[in-house]
C-alpha cells in the first residue's frame, strides 16, 4: 500500500466512527477505491492545476503567462499574478504554452438570507388536489406557494423533482435521480398544458382516472404512464410547441446537455432501464451508435425535449407565486442520465454512504457513485457547475443534501461497506463555485450538515454564509438559543412525524418493517417534545403539533420549516431509512390524507399556522382557502 499515493489522493487509510470504533484500509479496499480511479498503485497523481484556477476577491493567484478572455469578451494580458478586481465569472486563460486554463472567480460566500420566517417542508407527490392526476404536481405546487405566501411563509422546502430511470417499476426514492439537471415528468400538471384542452374529454378523464387509482399509495409507474399517453395525443396533434419562442429559447439555452437527456431517455424506453443494460455500442453516449440512434428517432428527443420545457415553465410559475427551496441530493442513480454521459467523471465502481452513526447505526450504502476529484478538476468542475445551475433554477434557496460531501466523502468499494473510507473533496474549489452559482441565481445557500462532521466543518460553513440544519432530534441545546444562521425543523423526511411519535404509533412502524424497536428512545423523544413545548402527557396529537410549531417559531434560526405532514398530525412515517420497498412499501408512497383543497379549513392547519404567523409575524391578505 503506497501512503503518499493515497494521502495526494485524499483516501484516509483508516478512520474512527461517531462511535469511536476504529477502522483500518485493507490492502484490497485500497486498491479497488484506485482501481475507480483509474489509477494503478504507485501511479503518479494528476492534479489538474493545468485544467482550472479558482480564485476569489483580493487573492491574485499567479498564473502562467498569457491572455486572459473575460466571460464578457474582454481579454487582458496577464503576466504572473491575475487582476486583483477580476469579474465574477468563468473565464479562460489562453497560455503563452498554449495550453487554455479555466479561471473561476467567485465571491466566496453565499448571499445573504431571510430573517425570521417561516414555511413549509414537504414531499409534492404527497400534495394532492382534486384537480391532479395521482400526485401533487406543479400546479399543486403554484398554489400551495400562493396559499402559504398569503399566510405569512417566505419559504417552501420541496423534495428533489428531479427525473428518475424510465422504467415499469419506477424509483420511489426522490433522492435517487437519473438526472439532477431534469425534471420528472410524473409532476407535470396535465391540465395546465396549454391545448389539452382539444384532446377527447372522455379519453383524457380515462387517463386521469387511470392515474388516481385507489388512492391508498402513489403508483408511480402508472401515473406517469398515463401523463406520458396524454402528452403523447396531444404531441402528435399539435406538433408541440416547437415555434413557441420559449421553447426555442429553452432548447438554445440547455444546448447538448438537454439533446444528450433526450437521447438517454428515448434510448430507455426502445431498450429498457439504464444504460448498463442496453446493447453495448449505445453505452458511450459520443459513440456513433448513438448518435445514428438520435438521428433515427429525431421526433422522439423533441418530445422529450419538450416535455422538459412545460416541466421548467410549470416550475418557474410555481417559483414565482412563492419562495422555493430546492433539495439538492447527493449523487445519482449510476445506470441513469448524468452517470451515462459523465461516466468517464465517476467512479462507476463505487457508491458512497456513510459509518455508523446516529442516523444509522449499521451504516449507510446511498448506492450513488462520486466524482472523482482528479478526474472532476481536468473537467474544470464542469459536471458540479451543470448540476448546481439547474438546481438553482427557480429557487429562492438551496439545500444541499449531505453537505459535508463538499468536503469529504465516504466511498464503499466492491469489498463491501465495512471496507469503506473517506476520501477528501477539493472543498475550497467546490464552496467557492456554489457560492458563485448562489450569487449568480440570487439564492441563498442551506446545508444539511447531520452525521458524523469533521472539526471546523460547521463554522467554515456557517463563515461561507451558508445555514446549517437544525433538528430538534439531534439538539441538545434549547431551539430558542439555535445561532441564527440556521435552518431550523422540529423533524426530518427520515425521523418520525410529531404525530406518529406523539401517539406511540411509530412503534408500529418499527415493528412492520422488522426494525429494532427502542421504546425507551421514543419515549425520551417524547418527553424531550413534552418538556420543551409545555405538553401535558395525555395532550392530544392536534395539541402536540400545534406546541411544536410554537416551539420551532421560537427558535433563534432565521428559517425555520414546519412538516406539512406535522400541521396535519398525521402519524405516518415519510420513510424508513435501511429498508427497501418489499420491507416497507409505504416509502415515499403515501399521500397526505388531506387534499390540498381542504387545507386551509383543516382544524389542525389553521392553528399551526396560527403558532408561526404569531411567532414570525409577516403580512399576508389571510385568505381562507388554497389559490385556484
Amino acid at each position: 500500500m503506497d501512503h503518499g499515493q493515497l494521502e495526494a489522493l485524499g483516501i484516509w487509510t483508516s478512520y474512527y466512527d461517531a462511535f469511536g470504533n476504529h477502522y483500518q484500509l485493507s490492502e484490497e479496499a485500497a486498491g479497488q477505491l484506485l482501481a475507480a480511479m483509474d489509477l494503478e498503485p504507485g501511479e503518479p497523481v494528476p492534479d489538474g492545476r493545468d485544467a482550472v484556477v479558482v480564485t476569489g476577491p483580493h487573492r491574485g493567484e499567479w498564473v502562467p503567462s498569457g491572455e486572459l478572455e473575460l466571460e464578457d469578451g474582454t481579454r487582458v494580458r496577464v503576466d504572473g499574478p491575475l487582476p486583483a478586481e477580476l469579474p465574477l465569472g468563468y473565464h479562460h486563460l489562453h497560455r503563452d504554452d498554449g495550453l487554455t486554463t479555466t479561471i473561476i472567480s467567485s465571491p466566496g460566500i453565499a448571499p445573504a438570507h431571510p430573517e425570521r420566517i417561516w414555511g413549509w417542508s414537504l414531499q409534492l407527490y404527497s400534495v394532492r388536489s382534486r384537480r391532479s392526476w395521482g400526485v401533487g404536481d406543479l400546479d399543486d405546487l403554484r398554489r400551495l406557494a400562493a396559499w402559504s405566501t398569503e399566510q405569512g411563509a417566505r419559504a417552501l422546502l420541496v423534495n428533489p423533482v428531479d427525473a428518475v430511470v424510465n422504467e415499469e417499476q419506477r424509483e420511489d426514492s426522490p433522492y435517487f435521480p437519473s438526472s439532477r439537471r431534469f425534471r420528472d415528468p410524473l409532476y407535470l400538471a396535465v391540465d395546465r398544458v396549454a391545448g389539452v384542452e382539444e384532446l377527447d374529454a372522455d379519453e383524457l378523464a380515462r387517463l386521469a382516472a387511470l392515474a388516481r387509482g385507489d388512492g391508498e399509495r402513489i403508483d408511480r409507474g402508472r401515473v406517469v404512464a398515463a401523463k406520458l399517453a396524454a402528452m403523447e395525443q396531444l404531441w402528435e396533434l399539435r406538433g408541440g410547441d416547437e415555434q413557441d419562442p420559449g421553447y426555442v429559447a429553452f432548447v438554445a439555452e440547455q444546448g447538448e446537455a438537454l439533446q444528450r437527456f433526450a437521447t438517454f431517455e428515448t434510448l430507455s424506453e426502445l431498450h429498457g432501464g439504464g444504460f448498463p443494460r442496453w446493447p453495448a455500442e449505445l453505452r458511450d453516449p459520443r459513440g456513433a451508435a448513438v448518435a445514428a440512434a438520435a438521428e433515427e428517432h429525431a421526433d422522439r428527443l423533441r418530445f422529450h425535449t419538450w416535455l422538459q420545457w412545460l416541466l421548467d415553465e410549470q416550475l418557474r410559475v410555481a417559483g414565482a407565486a412563492g419562495p422555493l427551496l430546492r433539495d439538492l441530493p447527493i449523487g445519482v442513480d449510476p445506470e441513469g442520465a448524468d452517470a451515462w454521459e459523465w461516466q468517464d467523471v465517476l467512479a462507476t465502481d463505487t457508491t458512497v454512504g456513510a459509518p455508523p452513526d446516529e442516523l444509522g447505526p449499521d451504516g449507510q450504502d446511498w448506492l450513488v457513485p462520486a466524482f472523482v476529484p482528479w478526474k472532476l478538476r481536468q473537467a474544470a468542475y464542469g459536471p458540479f457547475i451543470e448540476t448546481l445551475r439547474s438546481a438553482f433554477r427557480h429557487a429562492a434557496a438551496l439545500r444541499l443534501d449531505h453537505v459535508l460531501g463538499l468536503y469529504r466523502l465516504f466511498w464503499i468499494p466492491p469489498a463491501g461497506p465495512r471496507s469503506g473510507t473517506y476520501v477528501n473533496q477539493d472543498r475550497g474549489p467546490l464552496l467557492d463555485i456554489l457560492a458563485l452559482e448562489a450569487h449568480r441565481a440570487g439564492a441563498y445557500v442551506v446545508g444539511e450538515d447531520l452525521g458524523t462532521v469533521m472539526d471546523g466543518v460547521r463554522e467554515d460553513l456557517v463563515g461561507r454564509g451558508m445555514l446549517r440544519y437544525r433538528v430538534l432530534w439531534f439538539e441538545e441545546q434549547e431551539p430558542a438559543h439555535w445561532d441564527r444562521r440556521g435552518l431550523g425543523s422540529i423533524s426530518t423526511h427520515d425521523l418520525p412525524s410529531i404525530g406518529g411519535l406523539w401517539s406511540r404509533a411509530e412503534l408500529d412502524v418499527l415493528r412492520e418493517v422488522g426494525a429494532h424497536v427502542d421504546e425507551e428512545r421514543i419515549e425520551r423523544m417524547r418527553g424531550d417534545l413534552a418538556r420543551r413545548a409545555g405538553l401535558a402527557w395525555d395532550a392530544s396529537v392536534e395539541d402536540a403539533c400545534v406546541a411544536a410549531a410554537q416551539l420551532l417559531g421560537g427558535a433563534g434560526c432565521d428559517v425555520v420549516v414546519a412538516q406539512l405532514e406535522d400541521a396535519l398530525g398525521t402519524t405516518h412515517r415519510i420513510n424508513v431509512p435501511g429498508t427497501d420497498a418489499e420491507q416497507r412499501p409505504d416509502n415515499w408512497r403515501l399521500p397526505l390524507p388531506v387534499l390540498l383543497d381542504d387545507l386551509a379549513t383543516h382544524a389542525t392547519a389553521r392553528r399551526v399556522v396560527a403558532a408561526l404567523r404569531e411567532a414570525r409575524p409577516v403580512a399576508g391578505t389571510g385568505r381562507s382557502e388554497a389559490s385556484g
